[in-house]
């Protein structure tokens, strides 16, 4: 198999705050290196957590990606899996392993492999997983890629291991979008989940806010500032090309994609103070949602695209409503708290993340939608902006740890966490993009 692969400003003081104001946090960033590499740390112990073991891939330690480290790294940041010792194990796809000795290791599955790099350059990577318990062979992959897409093949492979092994389809092909500032120029990257291989997918001399994937995993809607006031625009990331969605009077803030990429939820000042609007993904005339004297912002739609939760202040402070993505009354979901903001709803709809302050502190909590019970789940005191993965079992934000801004994954009850810490610098505006097409 051959892999091909392309890579608000708010008009009134009282929700100036929303997001821990956004604007003026980018404008204080440090600056980060181009390209900058990633580690990941993993903290925290699982409940359920599988026995894997990952033996090295035959051929790997001349291959200029570890792709056996890669896949472990991915499993143990899900959080379903625990690592078995697997170093020195001389195994690769078609050697039948001695189930006995890895059930003495008490591992319930084990991944064997090779890599081989073939005469036009490129590499030829195949795998196999099998279930040690049972004794059986669980299937393998193979594929055909250049030096470039080792990472993606390594991804490809996990989620391969993680949809065998609990059912459920695995995120670690997919990507995530950022924003940085650095040396004065401010930038829009795109990277794997894990975080590395960060491509910058745009730069300005003026801030960008608010990256949002859309649907397709093509395009980036997100705000920029180039004409002196905040600006929608829908970037491809593939070409580069992009479209200008609102550039209305005023403000023009807060992109959020519906589940059919069709429209955008907007929060737009042009009536006044900010409000929200739903426009269609090509431009045009936008259209309010509903008349509120409060100030409404940060838009996110539901996975099946009927409801749009947001942050509004009409109750006196910054709380969580929801309405009707055709309009109508809102109605209020946190009740736990005096202020509540960034929402992000799990695309399966039985989750809602959202930052609270809590005693001077800005903690991400997750909400039970369907009994409403609220955990926070971080010890952290600067968290912002949570995004779902797209299978709804991890949730990436920024935070603030040791002085310096850093993205995080955490599963949905806290137990596993891992940083994406970028070297020497910091990283804002986390957004977990959806599947991709394979």
């Amino acid at each position: 198999m051959t892999t091909d692969r392309s890579i608000p400003s708010q008009a009134a003081a009282p929700l100036l705050p929303l997001r821990r104001q956004v604007l003026a946090a980018i404008l204080s960033l440090p600056a980060l290196p181009a390209l900058a590499q990633f580690r990941v740390e993993v903290t925290g112990v699982g409940l359920t957590q599988l026995p894997i073991a990952l033996a090295p891939f035959r051929g790997e330690a001349q291959s200029p990606q570890r792709i056996s480290a890669i896949v472990q790294a991915d499993l143990e940041r899900s959080g379903q899996f625990r690592s078995i010792d697997a170093a020195g194990a001389a195994l690769d796809e078609v050697s039948r392993p001695d189930m006995a000795q890895w059930r003495q290791k008490s591992a319930d599955s084990l991944v064997t492999g090779s890599i081989t790099r073939l005469a036009d350059g490129r590499y030829d990577i195949r795998f196999r997983l099998w279930d040690v318990v049972r004794a059986q062979d669980l299937g393998g992959q193979s594929f055909v890629v250049s030096q470039g897409d080792l990472r993606l093949v390594a991804h490809r492979i996990a989620d391969f291991v993680y949809e065998k092994l609990t059912g459920e389809r695995g995120v670690f092909s997919t990507r995530i979008a950022y924003v940085t500032k650095a040396g004065g120029r401010y930038s829009l990257w795109v990277a794997d989940a894990d975080g590395e291989n960060a491509q910058a997918a745009l730069s300005s001399p003026e801030p960008i806010i608010s990256p949002a994937w859309a649907p397709n995993g093509t395009q980036l809607a997100y705000v920029s500032f180039e004409s002196r006031k905040p600006v929608v625009y829908v970037h491809d990331v593939a070409s580069g090309r992009r479209r200008l969605i609102a550039n209305f009077r005023g403000s023009n803030s807060a992109p959020a994609w519906s589940p059919d990429g069709r429209q955008l939820a907007v929060t737009l000042t042009r009536d006044g103070s900010s409000q929200l609007y739903t426009i269609d993904a090509n431009g045009g005339e936008p259209r309010r949602l509903m008349q509120s004297s409060g100030i409404d912002t940060e838009p996110v739609f539901s996975g099946d695209g009927r409801t749009i939760y947001f942050v509004s202040d009409r109750g006196g402070a910054p709380q969580i409503y929801k309405v009707a993505a055709s309009g109508g009354n809102a109605e209020r979901v946190t009740f736990s708290g005096s202020y509540n903001i960034s929402p992000s709803v799990s695309p399966d709809g039985r989750w809602l993340a959202y930052i609270s302050r809590v005693g001077g502190a800005f903690k991400l909590h997750v909400m039970d939608l369907g009994t409403g019970a609220v955990s926070a789940i971080t010890d952290t005191t600067a968290d912002e902006n949570p995004s779902f993965a797209p299978n709804s079992r991890l949730i990436v934000y920024a935070t603030q740890q040791q002085g310096r801004e850093a993205l995080m994954t955490t599963t949905l009850d806290g137990k596993i966490k891992a940083r994406l810490a970028g070297q020497g610098g910091d990283i804002r505006e986390p957004d977990w993009g959806p599947y991709q097409k394979q």
